[in-house]
């Protein structure tokens, strides 16, 4: 198998990235930063750090010049960072000496590798975004017409009590919009320009490093954080978070789909379900696999890259590298979560007449906790919870109905303590809540 599936001539599909994909490629990253090296000129021609004229040079350079990634291979691999190759070779390509020794300027090679990141995840997040929107549609259209429809409640995968799939649609979309009312915020604290200099002191930046710094960030449509953050990792830590909760979320409701459409249950029908290469009868549930996989994937990047919060002094050559090791693979595993998500959620519908059958197949078991209250009514508590045990002891032995038994024992209980439509509790408006919250 390749060494990464996301970008596999044959494994691809099934962990779809689409254009986050291309965001984290050599070519994407050269981009970014020839961007941030050429908006940084500018900002400094405008303050005086830089002749003016340079600065223009510089800045026009960024947008027309192309960088080869692979000739900075070699010198990367001494240097252990990509900028100095990448700034040797913007120079060498202007052919303007006179200009080209103010490019970066200052800078270190952290403020501009880290710069050109945000700016990229910033694209990632808006992928995202888009996914979300997308998904939160989708399971508001399918809560809102099932949020009546009854199914079994399962706890430690045994039958619990009556609830709608209405309510199930909405267990998975909640911890969702979360993460979509999270974005805005999150854009704001963690997408920032990086401007501090080689120890985070910006003592070669001029005068007031604070306004080329507020004013990079504008360029850039990046935030000021105000300070450095060279070594303080809580940007790329949150939003690492963000993208393992959306993988998380998506492994859930893939979890609950593999089960739902297990043999024996089938409540739930999926779209573009899987083929076997030897058994023609199966239809395997392969997208909710891949997400329940990818959410095991993104726990364990997620528990490395936090080990990149611990940097040595002003800056850590280790810790760094785990960020590129880690944090790609796992926005990589977030998209093609949120990429499968989307899909699912146009296709899945549940299977009512398997739905009913399983509550059914209960023989009203599936009621005991209605009846142990109907029967505190009655009792003191606690003796209702026993003879409610001993009524079900007696209905599993003997295979009747449990209302059979009960209302033979306790003639007087109410009317809709077996009526499963009166017994789902808040499973209805708990589906329309998250339906309102959606699109309101």
């Amino acid at each position: 198998m390749p060494a990464s599936p996301f970008d596999s001539a044959h494994l691809h599909t099934l962990f779809p990235t689409g254009e986050t994909a291309r965001l984290f490629s050599d070519s994407a990253e050269v981009r970014a930063m020839m961007l941030v090296e050429g908006t940084l000129a500018k900002v400094q021609g405008a303050h005086g750090v830089i002749p003016e004229i340079s600065a223009a040079a510089i800045h026009r350079a960024s947008l027309e010049l192309q960088i080869d990634p692979g000739g900075l291979a070699s010198a990367t691999g001494e240097n252990g960072v990509s900028t100095p190759a990448l700034v040797a070779a913007f120079r060498d390509l202007m052919q303007a000496p006179e200009h080209a020794q103010y490019l970066h300027w200052g800078a270190t090679s952290q403020d501009i590798q880290d710069t050109a990141l945000m700016l990229r995840l910033r694209q990632a997040l808006s992928h995202a975004e888009t996914h979300l929107d997308a998904i939160l549609k989708d399971l508001a259209t399918l809560a809102d017409a099932h949020a009546q429809t009854p199914m079994t409640a399962r706890t430690y995968g045994q039958h619990a009590t009556p609830t709608s799939f209405g309510a199930q649609v909405a267990q998975w979309g909640w911890p969702l919009l979360t993460l979509r009312k999270a974005l805005p915020e999150l854009r704001e604290s963690c997408l920032l320009v990086s401007l501090s200099g080689a120890a985070g002191t910006a003592s070669v930046l001029g005068d007031d490093p604070a306004a080329l710094r507020r004013d990079l960030a504008e360029k850039l449509g990046l935030n000021d954080p105000g300070h450095s953050w060279h070594t303080d990792r809580t940007p790329i830590l949150r939003i690492a978070d963000w993208m393992t909760r959306a993988a998380l979320a998506c492994g859930k409701m893939g979890q609950d789909l593999i089960l739902a459409t297990q043999s024996g249950i089938g409540e739930v029908i999926l779209g573009g379900t899987g083929a076997s290469s030897t058994m023609p009868q199966k239809q395997n549930p392969v997208a909710p696999s891949v997400l329940k996989a990818l959410a095991a994937h993104a726990q364990g990047l997620n528990a490395t890259l936090q080990g990149a919060a611990v940097h040595s002094q002003q800056r850590d050559g280790a810790a760094w590298f785990t960020e590129w090791l880690t944090l790609p693979q796992l926005v990589l595993t977030a998209t093609a979560s949120l990429t499968h998500t989307a899909s699912l959620a146009q296709t899945i519908r549940p299977n009512t007449d398997s739905m009913q059958a399983t509550l059914d197949s209960t023989g009203g078991l599936v009621l005991a906790e209605a009846l142990s209250f109907a029967l505190a009514r009655q009792m003191p508590r606690p003796e209702a919870q026993a003879a409610t045990k001993t009524l079900c002891k007696e209905a599993r032995e003997t295979g009747r109905p449990l209302e059979e038994i009960a209302r033979a024992a306790y003639p007087d209980l109410p009317s809709g303590v077996f009526d499963t439509a009166q017994q789902t509790g808040t499973a209805a408006p708990e589906a329309r809540a998250f339906v309102d919250a959606v699109r309101g």
